[in-house]
């Protein structure tokens, strides 16, 4: 089957913090070039897991944007979605010694994705359809996610929406994407502690996913504890963990997010 991943393909500078940020002061790091973006996360641990997975999403024929296609491409995930220009995605995540990150996201042209410019024909194989939050908070490209969805479920698929950010539906106002996603109506919701607050809990007809970090995690209520794991960077692991719920449920979410924390970057180093 295929699954679909809808969203940003960037490109991600990881700064991995030795000693705290202090002002105009230097702050020893560990700094790498990776490729990024939820949607393109989620499809990249997909198809290293060994599914078949698919990009949706606006990104640019940029130095950004072909060295994050390329790198996507070698993961063995397929793209589509129009290509620009100029502007492609780029995010910095700092991040702590603990592990614990900060993104400082500028997200280009993925935002820029409009309901016209969705192809019916890139779902006519999807089995599953995964839309990354941040695609319903920002517009055009919440019409095209709203479109996308339709086109998925018209070729029998089913859809999961990642919330993403707290913050971010604060800004946007919870009220008003809580009455998106009753709209939307996905099968499934991933969400963390302080997205589920936010939203006010579960919503009627989808699954709820409770993503709890090293506490682990509850599966629509049932509660499962974290793998044990030494954490060298946080950056994508609830984006791992939905591409093994996507593949092969609670077992393999746990497992593969605890190889993404194991590891620099959000995405996998290789195809298993």
């Amino acid at each position: 089957m295929t699954i679909c991943c809808l969203g940003d393909l960037v490109l991600d500078v990881i700064v991995r913090l030795e000693q705290p940020l202090a002002p105009d002061a230097d702050a020893t790091s560990r700094i790498v070039l990776r490729t990024g973006g939820q949607g393109a996360n989620v499809a990249a641990w997909v198809a290293a897991l060994g599914g078949r997975s698919r990009f949706v999403g606006k990104r640019a024929d940029d130095d950004a944007g072909r060295l994050a296609a390329a790198r996507l491409r070698d993961l063995g995930v397929e793209l589509e979605g129009p290509v620009e220009p100029v502007g492609n995605g780029v995010i910095v995540s700092l991040v702590q010694p603990t592990g614990e990150r900060t993104m400082c996201a500028d997200r280009g042209v993925a935002t820029e994705l409009t309901a016209d410019e969705v192809d019916p024909g890139w779902f006519d194989d999807c089995a599953h359809l995964h839309v990354s939050g941040y695609a319903l908070l920002r517009e055009p490209i919440r019409f095209a996610a709203a479109a996308a969805i339709a086109h998925a479920r018209a070729a029998g698929a089913r859809v999961s929406i990642d919330l993403s950010s707290w913050s971010v539906i604060r800004d946007y106002g919870p009220e008003l994407f809580r009455a998106d996603l009753e709209r939307l109506r996905p099968d499934v919701v991933f969400a963390n502690a302080d997205e589920d607050e936010i939203v006010g809990g579960p919503i009627e007809g989808a699954a709820w996913i409770l993503k709890r970090g090293a506490a682990g995690a509850s599966f629509d209520g049932v509660e499962r504890e974290a793998l044990p794991v030494e954490v060298v960077d946080s950056t994508g692991a609830g984006d791992a963990f939905a591409a093994g719920w996507l593949v092969g449920g609670p077992d393999l979410a746990l497992e593969v997010a605890a190889r993404c924390v194991g590891q620099a970057g959000s995405m996998p180093e290789s195809r298993s």
